[in-house]
């Protein structure tokens, strides 16, 4: 394939997987798409971006001849732990990425703002990123909130490692004969994770304990048709859902849109992870504690995930039709300089 005669992009999600790239030009979209199975590293600086790169540099060049580009003029990196991990790729990337890939502009986001614009794009409203972990975040167009996102140890309220581990309490509740156990719940426990009393032991050692909590957690979801207590456990969770969402959900009339009029503005609210995919059993319960904490939004489906939402952003970036706002932590925009370098950080943007 002949080369572009325009400049393209390239949009980036790093998270617990791996790397997914896309890469593609304004006006035509994604062109290209690849991955790598390995986690960027982090250490005693935060995120590493020499790792980073060194995944990143010779997929992004592999996709660009794919793709027929000859330059990559923009890039849109969303990170995990971009927020409390991200100095040294704020210090470093924008330069690394110039001097690598020609790049002139970039975009470094948290994930959880990948996962906000990939669910709704440029429009003010909240969403619910849940997986192992739980996260809200939102926006009026003119500004980010986040609500929780703390770990497993903190936080992740109502997240796929809150559910299991509600779900496993539960069933060593039954198993001592407490109240507020489940037998259904105590059953299940044993077949994933043997007897019940060798449980602390199976998972208190372990580095991936909130991934482990996590996979109990469709157990809980499969139970609550007919156990009290599995049911009670996902309304639990579905309130601190709602909880994270208000928090961060800015009020009917604020913000902006193309698609609204002057003090009309109805906030959306999305969900998107993998822990919806459990279905009816925590949608239900969710529907309805959103409903009480959030009358005046509208649910919307999710238009897609993470990497969407960093396409969309280089997309945008790369058009010249950027509106979103900027946040040291959250949402960080560097702006061309002449000569192709990178200039200060405009996070006004």
């Amino acid at each position: 394939m002949s080369p572009s005669a325009g400049p393209g992009f390239v949009a980036v999600d790093s998270g617990g997987s791996g790397l997914r790239v896309v890469v593609g030009a304004a006006g035509r979209g994604p062109l290209a798409r690849g991955a790598s199975g390995e986690p960027v590293r982090t250490g005693a600086r935060g995120i590493d971006p020499g790792h980073l790169m060194g995944q990143l540099v010779p997929m992004a060049r592999g996709l660009a001849a794919e793709a027929g580009i000859g330059r990559l003029d923009t890039a849109a990196v969303g990170a995990a732990g971009l927020a409390s991990l991200g100095d040294a790729l704020r210090a470093e990337l924008p330069g690394a990425l110039a001097r690598e890939l020609g790049v002139r502009r970039v975009a470094l986001a948290a994930d959880a703002v990948t996962a906000y614009v990939g669910a709704l794009g440029p429009r003010p409203g909240a969403v619910v990123a849940a997986g192992t972990g739980l996260i809200a975040v939102g926006t009026d167009l003119a500004g980010w909130r986040r609500a929780d996102g703390w770990g497993h140890l903190l936080g992740d309220c109502g997240g796929g490692a809150w559910i299991g581990r509600a779900g496993l309490e539960a069933a060593l509740r039954a198993h001592d004969g407490r109240d507020g156990g489940s037998g259904r719940l105590l059953e299940c426990a044993e077949e994933m994770f043997g007897p019940a009393t060798a449980l602390p032991g199976h998972l208190y050692p372990r580095t991936d304990r909130p991934a482990v909590l996590a996979s109990f957690a469709p157990r809980v979801a499969e139970c609550a048709d007919d156990d009290a207590v599995a049911a009670d456990i996902l309304r639990a969770a579905a309130r601190h859902m709602a909880d994270s969402a208000a928090a961060v959900c800015p009020e009917a009339g604020s913000g902006g849109g193309a698609d609204a009029g002057p003090g009309s503005v109805e906030p959306l609210v999305a969900l998107t992870g993998g822990l919806f995919h459990m279905g009816d059993p925590l949608l239900v319960p969710l529907d309805e504690e959103l409903a009480k904490r959030l009358p005046r939004a509208r649910r919307v489906a999710a238009e897609g995930d993470p990497l969407h939402g960093a396409v969309r952003i280089a997309t945008d970036l790369a058009a010249g039709s950027f509106t979103l706002p900027g946040d040291e932590k959250m949402l960080w925009v560097t702006s061309p300089a002449g000569g192709g370098g990178i200039d200060a950080p405009d996070v006004g943007t």
